[in-house]
């Protein structure tokens, strides 16, 4: 399986899961509600306010049908103004209730929502930072970057707006129900021969469109993943003239993601047309029997004019909870998505009594380790070497050998699966991961830089350091001069990923962050194959000091960079299958001989070599 080198991070591509499949398993809405409660839970107090204002607001609203039907009866019985326009007074007050509450309840839950979902977003950040390198083998960053963003705001649109509509809908229908009892049992049963099948499809609907949309955030997950990685290669996209690829690419991901919305809304929106049309005869049952009951004497004209504007509102609130089901079950998905991540233990985890790693000395040891990214496919075979403090180790063999992944499991980004990896005789498992990697310099060959200034991208190496040691790690990586010609030199900001930097500037400043971090154990991964041979030169009397009194790991293809290595392991098929000095090697004429000769076939150097 191909690797990636990326940042500070072992990133291999195409993991048993891509993208967002591991999502694919929907997980109950009880549960997902059970733990978005726990995000409003220190918020109970404001919540409780906001329930007393959606009473207030939905009793107030009920008085405006009874009141119309009050004007009514006293237009047609007593012809008294004054008793209309007080009756229009009422009304106009109820309506500015109805107003004041809904406005307080709006805000407060617009703090209350976001409070919690920066909460929400703050805990999946977090655990994202505590999450083993498997797991970002296995999602795509697109799909990730989806959970943080897309998947949040639809959980904080629910949480402000979708949520207290709902809540006061419901209050609306319960209060119209009985008002309608209290009223008249008769009329009030004529009003509700419909209700039963509104309630009916209205429940429906969230059984019917909550797979649906869980498919829609997932497919848009995919297509940010898409999106993300063309966009990210597009430089690889156009020197290929691979433009049509891409497209399709993104043409089947984009396609995808519409079929499964048109599917969701469709699903969604054909019960409106539907609740409408039974309205409709609702109002018209009630208007018909409602005549009948005022002609025999029953009834006043004012109370049936009452019960069919309740009726008519009655149905209102159903077709706003049919609505609100497509950006609710969003949010249900989103929500799901988000603790699905939050709820993944990582499956590499600090030991209860995890020892914190003090100062060491830098003496490693690889115990008959046996290692594999997937359970059944071993990439590591029974690797045993020992580095002594200050020693340097050369790692070289083909493309795929498995020299990345030993510098990995050395780091502990993946635990080993058979073995032990010592430092300083103690098991990297029985140690806290962040006191093993703060003892760890790792320079990869694609160095990541953060859009930050180039001073914050250098202090990343040790957040104490002064700008004095800042200036002394950028001189001791031949990066002082320039960084000092850039337009505000160390305060200048980087582009996003230093892409405004050449190649081997980046590496230069990879170079000096890991110096200004001091490790005891230094990692450099074809940290000078992106450099011209002339900065090389100088890069490599940086690191030569550098490593003095370090233990140093050094994967490197130019085999003319690690001639002067106190011990050259050369791995192929995960296995150490020569290792000596550079000499003693040359003098075996093996694998590493014929790899050597095949670097410098005629040069002076094989002749120097071959002497």
């Amino acid at each position: 399986m191909a690797e990636q080198k990326t940042g500070v991070q072992i990133v291999r591509s195409g993991g048993p899961m891509g993208g967002a499949s591991a999502t694919a398993r929907a997980k109950d809405a009880r549960g997902t509600l059970r733990h978005l409660m726990q995000y409003l839970r220190p918020y109970m107090g404001q919540l409780r306010l906001v329930i007393i204002l959606l009473v207030v607001g939905a009793g107030l609203s009920l008085v405006g049908p009874l009141l119309i039907g009050r004007a009514i009866d006293a237009i047609s019985k007593t012809h008294s103004t004054q008793t209309v326009a007080s009756i229009a007074g009422l009304m106009i007050w109820a309506g500015v209730g109805t107003w004041l509450a809904g406005l307080g309840q709006a805000w407060i839950m617009a703090g209350v929502s976001q409070r919690a979902v920066r909460d929400m977003r703050k805990d999946l950040f977090e655990h994202l930072q505590t999450l083993s390198m498997s797991y970002f083998d296995r999602h795509s960053q697109g799909d990730l970057m989806s959970r943080l963003t897309n998947d949040m705001d639809a959980v904080s649109q629910s949480l402000s707006q979708d949520l207290t509509s709902l809540i006061s809908n419901l209050l609306s229908v319960l209060g119209m129900i009985v008002m309608m009892l209290v009223l008249s049992r008769w009329l009030a049963l004529t009003a509700f021969v419909m209700l039963p099948l509104m309630f009916f499809l209205t429940g429906r609907v969230m059984v019917w469109t909550r797979p649906l949309f869980l498919k829609q955030q997932r497919t848009v997950g995919d297509l940010n993943g898409v999106m993300d990685e063309e966009v990210g290669g597009q430089r690889v996209v156009q020197a290929f003239g691979q433009q049509a690829k891409a497209l399709m690419v993104f043409d089947a991901s984009n396609n995808a993601a519409r079929e499964a919305g048109r599917r969701a809304q469709f699903i969604a929106m054909i019960t409106m047309p539907l609740l409408q049309f039974l309205d409709h005869v609702d109002v018209a049952i009630v208007a018909g029997v409602g005549g009948v009951l005022v002609l025999k004497g029953i009834v006043t004209v004012g109370l049936v004019a009452t019960f069919l504007t309740y009726t008519q509102r009655l149905s209102q609130p159903l077709l706003q909870v049919a609505n609100l089901m497509n950006t609710v079950q969003a949010a249900l998905a989103g929500a799901e998505r988000v603790f699905d991540v939050i709820n993944h233990r990582p499956e590499l985890r600090d030991k209860l009594d995890a020892l914190l790693l003090q100062q060491i000395q830098g003496d490693v040891v690889f115990d008959h380790v046996d290692f594999g990214y997937l359970k059944d496919i071993s990439v590591l075979h029974d690797v045993s070497l020992h580095a002594l403090p200050g020693q340097m180790m050369a790692l070289v063999g083909p493309t795929g050998a498995g020299k990345t992944t030993m510098v990995s499991i050395l780091s502990r980004f993946y635990d080993i699966q058979a073995g032990r990896i010592l430092i300083d005789g103690t098991d990297i498992k029985d140690v806290q991961v962040d006191s093993l990697r703060r003892q760890l310099g790792i320079v990869l060959q694609d160095g990541f830089l953060f859009s930050a200034s180039v001073r914050e991208n250098l202090r990343f190496g040790r957040l104490d350091a002064s700008d004095e040691d800042i200036v002394a790690a950028a001189t001791l990586a031949n990066a002082d001069q320039f960084i000092r010609r850039l337009p505000q030199g160390y305060d200048t900001v980087l582009a996003e990923r230093g892409s405004d930097l050449s190649q081997g500037q980046r590496q230069l400043l990879t170079i000096a962050r890991a110096i200004l971090a001091d490790p005891r154990i230094l990692v450099l991964d074809e940290a000078t194959s992106s450099v011209d041979t002339r900065t090389e030169i100088h890069i490599q009397h940086a690191l030569l000091n550098l490593m003095k009194g370090r233990t140093s790991f050094v994967i490197a293809h130019r085999l003319s960079t690690i001639r002067t290595a106190d011990q050259v392991l050369v791995i192929d098929g995960g296995r150490i299958i020569e290792r000596g000095t550079h000499e003693s090697l040359l003098d075996q004429r093996g694998f590493y001989y014929n790899l050597y000769m095949s670097q410098f076939k005629g040069t002076a150097a094989a002749e120097a070599a071959m002497a």
